[in-house]
């Protein structure tokens, strides 16, 4: 994967958690999978709860439990904000199998078409995500 870098950030509410060089990209959008490369067209898109992986080359990754935000590709690089991005073994499993339960309770109390039933599935498919990514199955 011989590739020209370009700068990419990964912003959350707390600060920048990356602010490097990579080639490639790999997320999930709400269209589907996305991979990035310089010279990307410019994009801007929603994100999906899922690992994110940085490539500083082929055999040098920087993977993250992303949360929900938006990409934005433009001719300066690649600017990803997220509510959270957290690495891989930086994750609880217990306590994401707790949130996890807490969300289905809370998805299933919540009243149809309600803010609060978007809200819980939002966070249970953040959970589901970030469980397969601490269990190494990746956020697909």
């Amino acid at each position: 994967m011989a590739g020209t870098p370009f700068r990419t950030e990964v912003l959350t509410p707390e600060g920048s958690c990356f602010d490097e060089e990579v080639v490639q990209i790999s997320t999930r959008t709400t269209t589907g999978s996305i991979g990035i490369l310089a010279r990307h067209q410019p994009l801007l898109g929603i994100l999906e709860p899922t690992e994110l992986r940085l490539y500083r080359s082929e055999s040098d990754i920087v993977s993250y439990a992303q949360g929900e935000g938006y990409v934005q590709v433009s001719p300066d690089g690649v600017l990803i904000l997220v509510e959270e991005a957290h690495t891989p073994d930086s994750l609880d499993l217990a306590d994401l199998r707790d949130k996890l339960s807490r969300a289905e309770e809370a998805l299933s109390s919540a009243e149809p078409d309600s803010e609060e039933q978007r809200r819980a599935a939002r966070s249970k498919r953040r959970w589901e995500a970030f469980i397969r990514i601490a269990e190494g199955d990746g956020g697909s």
